[in-house]
C-alpha cells in the first residue's frame, strides 16, 4: 500500500540557501512513514503499549535537488520486503508536477524492547502495510566500509534536542550532526547511512572523517571507538 502526503516547504525549514537542508528532507521522510503506521492504527501509541519498536538500521537516500522556499511537494512512502524481522521501505520525494527530486532506500529492524532484542512483525501487521515493487534505483547495499585512517574531531555530547521519543537519538540528527564536518561547498546527493547502536542523553560522541575521491565518510563513535552510526556522503 502506497501512502502519500502533500506539504509546502517552509521559510522555518530552510538553510541559509534557501533550500530544504538532508536533515529537513529526512525528516519528511521519517513523518511519511509515521503518517502511515498512524492511518493503519500500528502507529506510536500502539507500539509503546505493545512494547514494540521499529529501528532504522539504514538509510540509502538518492537527491536530484533540494526543494526551495514555497515549493509545493509530494512525499511519499511504501513497504517494499519483510523477511525475518526486518521491514524495508522505499520514499519519494515530488514536485506538483510529478518531478521526482528525491528517492530512497531504507531498512528497519523490529525490537522487543523487552527482551531487547529483533523479532518477527506479527502477519496482522504486515498484511496492513501491504507489499509494493521496489524502487527502479541503483541500490547500493548496507554495509559501508570505513578507512583505516580517519581524522578525529572535536566530541559531541547528546543533548535532549538530538532525542526522540523513544528516548534516543534519532536518525536525522545523527546525519545532522555528521553532516556538520562536510565542506561548506560540499553538496550532498547521495547519503548512506549504516546504523549500529543507539546513542542516549548524556552519551559522548567522537566523530572521525575520511575523504577518498570526492567521497566523506564520517563515523560519530563512542568513548571506546565502536561507532553509533556510519555515514556516506556522495557529491
Amino acid at each position: 500500500m502506497k501512502y502519500y502526503f502533500d506539504s509546502r516547504i517552509r521559510y522555518s525549514e530552510l538553510d541559509e540557501n534557501l533550500c530544504l537542508p538532508l536533515h529537513g528532507l529526512i525528516n519528511y521522510f521519517q513523518d511519511c512513514s509515521t503518517f502511515q503506521s498512524e492511518e493503519l492504527g500500528i502507529g506510536v501509541q500502539y507500539l509503546k503499549e505493545k512494547r514494540r519498536l521499529w529501528v532504522l538500521t539504514s538509510w540509502q537516500i538518492e537527491i536530484s535537488r533540494y526543494p526551495s522556499l514555497g515549493e509545493e511537494i509530494r512525499t511519499g512512502t511504501w513497504a517494499c520486503g519483510f523477511r525475518g524481522f526486518v521491514g524495508a521501505r522505499n520514499f519519494v520525494m515530488e514536485t506538483e508536477k510529478g518531478e521526482t527530486i528525491a528517492c530512497a532506500y531504507s531498512e528497519w529492524a523490529y525490537m522487543d524492547l523487552d527482551a531487547g532484542r529483533p523479532v518477527r512483525a506479527d502477519a496482522s501487521e504486515t498484511e496492513r502495510y501491504g507489499m509494493e515493487e521496489p524502487l527502479p534505483m541503483e541500490y547500493a547495499g548496507r554495509k559501508i566500509i570505513v578507512p583505516s585512517e580517519q581524522q578525529i574531531l572535536e566530541a559531541v555530547m547528546v543533548h535532549s534536542h538530538h532525542l526522540d521519543s523513544n528516548h534516543h537519538v534519532n536518525n536525522g540528527q545523527y546525519v545532522a550532526i555528521a553532516a556538520e564536518y562536510l565542506p561548506k561547498e560540499f553538496q550532498v546527493h547521495r547519503l548512506r547511512a549504516e546504523y549500529k547502536r543507539q546513542a542516549h542523553l548524556g552519551d559522548v560522541m567522537t566523530p572521525g572523517i575520511s575523504q577518498k575521491d570526492g567521497v566523506y565518510v564520517v563515523t560519530l563513535n563512542d568513548i571506546s571507538g565502536r561507532p553509533y552510526v556510519i555515514v556516506e556522503f556522495t557529491e
